[in-house]
Formats: structure tokens, C-alpha cells, sequence
């Protein structure tokens, strides 16, 4: 049985395009090893509450929490080297990929840092994005930055929708008050959130890019593979976790 972090929503429509798939609830998976995963977690139920659909929210700590229940996964930010040593004792990257590798066609967001791990999985495995990066190719912490991003992903528009209170985790861990906090939503773009940010080496792309800073690309998508070197859970802008529930329920759809 899978663990429940889950927040509800009633379900009346699906997309903008009001595509019914009933009374299904999406599983997510969130890889707690390191960064901006409790924010990940806000956006999600965000992004749920725009789209007006059931969302449950599966904390994966160990290899035992990612199940073929989840229908989606997101892998945060923070720093791969760490990462892949803090989640050797618990085997959850392994598990991770080998549920990736199982099911090929459900939807992975890597943002960051889990961009870098998609990329570049190590282990003997193949890329989950046909894209080479190269770690903190901006520079140092202070180096880090906002910009406008421009988006070239189809993603689903969603309803206005009062934020849904902030969820604790296990551990009665809250995240940041975004509303307050969170770079606004632009006109002119996304707001793009570049913390100490990898870099996708253009001469190595080989899948499709879908954000852009200037001629930089930030955002790849590899079949359903999704992969930002920037931060969309610290903004307010959800329409990438929009995109991952949208993308979750087509494959939910065709099991």
C-alpha cells in the first residue's frame, strides 16, 4: 500500500478542452532527497485545484514508497552528487529509474538538479533526455538570477483558484508561503528561477526544446520526459505541474 500525502479536489473537468476521464485519481511521486521538494508539493496541489482534478501526493523515501500505482514523478532540485549519495541507503533512485525504464510512457519532471539525474543517470543506464548538461554552468550562488522564460510547451490552461492551505509533511515540514514569497507570473514570459542552474550543451540536444532564455535553452522534453534547469515550484506559475497532470492522465487513460 502506498503512502497517503494526499490533497483532494472534486473533479469536473479535466483540460481546457474539457476532456472527462471520470472520477480517476492521479498518484505523484515526489523524490524527498534534497531541495525544493515541499514547494513541489504546493505547486502540484495548485496545479490540481486549476485543473479541478484528484490529486494524491506519495512522499518516496525509500524504493519500497515508488510503486506501479504512481502515474507521474517529479525529481527536485538540490545537488545530484548528494542526491545520489543520500539515496543509496534507501536504494530510491534505482527504484526510481527502474520504474522509469517500466514505464516509459508516464511523465517525468526534472527540474534542476533532477534535469542533471534524467540526463545523466548513471548505473549502466541509458538517458531518459537525449540532452548533454553540464552542472553550475552559470557560476556560483551569487551568480543565480531571474529572468523571463519563454515557454514553447503545450500546456494546459487552468482556472483561477484560491491556493490550497499549505500541507505538512511526515516530519510536520511546511513550505514556503509562495504567494507572498514566489516570483510573480509575467506577461512577457515564465518567471524562470536559476539557482546555481546546470546548462544543456546545445551541440549535444537531440530532443525537443520547450523553454527558452533568449537563444538559451533551459527546457527540454524528451517523449514525456521533462527536464527545466530552472525552478517553476518557486513561483506561482504552475502551468509545468499543469503539464505533468495533464500528461499523467492521457497515460492513465491508454493502461
Amino acid at each position: 500500500m502506498i503512502p497517503m500525502s494526499c490533497c483532494v479536489f472534486s473533479m469536473k473537468r479535466w483540460t481546457d478542452r474539457e476532456e472527462a476521464i471520470g472520477l480517476t485519481m492521479l498518484t505523484v511521486g515526489l523524490a524527498m532527497l534534497q531541495g525544493a521538494r515541499h514547494e513541489h508539493a504546493e505547486a502540484l496541489r495548485g496545479a490540481a485545484a486549476e485543473l479541478e482534478v484528484t490529486v494524491n501526493i506519495v512522499e518516496c523515501r525509500r524504493a519500497s514508497h515508488v510503486s506501479p500505482e504512481l502515474d507521474a514523478i517529479i525529481l527536485p532540485g538540490g545537488e545530484s552528487t548528494t542526491m545520489r549519495i543520500a539515496s543509496q541507503h534507501e536504494s530510491l533512485l534505482h527504484a526510481i529509474f527502474d520504474w522509469m525504464e517500466l514505464h516509459p510512457h508516464r511523465p517525468v519532471l526534472g527540474t534542476c538538479a533532477g534535469a542533471i539525474l534524467l540526463s545523466s543517470p548513471g548505473e549502466g543506464r541509458q538517458p531518459f533526455l537525449s540532452a548533454t548538461i553540464e552542472r553550475n554552468a552559470w557560476g556560483r550562488q551569487r551568480q543565480s538570477f531571474e529572468s523571463a522564460v519563454e515557454v514553447l510547451l503545450d500546456t494546459p490552461s487552468g482556472k483561477d483558484s484560491t491556493a490550497p492551505e499549505a500541507q505538512p509533511d511526515i516530519f510536520d515540514h511546511l513550505p514556503l508561503e509562495m504567494q507572498s514569497q514566489a516570483a510573480p507570473v509575467l506577461d512577457d514570459g515564465f518567471p524562470g528561477v536559476f539557482i546555481r542552474a546546470p546548462r544543456f550543451v546545445t551541440n549535444g540536444l537531440s530532443c525537443i526544446p520547450v523553454a527558452m532564455l533568449g537563444e538559451e535553452v533551459v527546457g527540454v522534453l524528451d517523449g514525456t520526459k521533462l527536464g527545466l534547469t530552472f525552478h517553476p515550484e518557486l513561483t506561482i506559475d504552475r502551468r509545468f505541474h499543469r503539464w505533468l497532470l495533464h500528461q499523467a492522465g492521457q497515460s492513465k487513460e491508454v493502461k
